[in-house]
């Protein structure tokens, strides 16, 4: 698991309003929890136009913009090969770290990827330096929502042995899987496609 930083659009919001954006709620209120002194609370959350992501991030770093754009590695099966790529933690969002008197603030909506600043109120809503620590923190925790662990549940839908349930045990190179079957009352390790595997 690895984790990138960066920059993305920003987002604006009815006063009083809080979207349900799954995990970015969740550390969105946590403000309701945080002690505000205007001076250490400089991190807001950014929406980003639509697969502008990194589009949002580039543009914000060219503007000398401190950056954090939390990214999970994560693996997945696509056309029967297995794929790993990096996909956002918060689909949609990146945060940024600002004084409120940094005059970039009047070039944020006009940066090419960003929509909006997280806003409540009509005011920019900070968010706490240990609530994005708690994010950094929490990374190495979070689990690859796409890869297949050795001795997980899985059902074979294809082939020889099609509605059979099996364990995961190992995958062999990129189209393949060994998986364990029972089989006159024996457990036998066969290998089988990946495409073939479903959780």
């Amino acid at each position: 698991m690895r984790l990138t930083q960066g920059s993305d659009e920003l987002v604006h919001l009815t006063p009083g309003y809080i979207p349900e954006w799954g995990p970015v709620t969740t550390f969105i209120r946590a403000l309701n929890h945080t002690r505000t002194n205007g001076f250490a609370m400089t991190w807001y959350a950014i929406q980003h136009k639509p697969a502008q992501g990194d589009r949002a991030l580039q543009h914000l770093q060219n503007q000398d913009v401190p950056c954090f754009f939390p990214k999970i590695e994560v693996e997945k099966i696509r056309a029967g090969k297995r794929t790993k790529r990096l996909e956002p933690l918060f689909p949609g969002y990146l945060f940024i770290n600002l004084e409120q008197t940094n005059p970039v603030w009047a070039r944020l909506r006009s940066t090419r990827g960003v929509i909006r600043v997280v806003s409540f109120a009509n005011k920019p809503a900070p968010i706490g330096d240990e609530v994005i620590r708690h994010i950094k923190d929490s990374l190495d925790k979070v689990a690859e929502t796409g890869g297949i662990k050795e001795g997980e549940p899985v059902q074979l839908d294809d082939g020889p042995f099609k509605g059979i349930n099996a364990i995961f045990q190992a995958y062999d190179g990129e189209e393949r899987a060994i998986v364990l079957i029972s089989f006159m009352q024996k457990q036998q390790r066969v290998k089988v496609p990946v495409s073939a595997i479903r959780r």
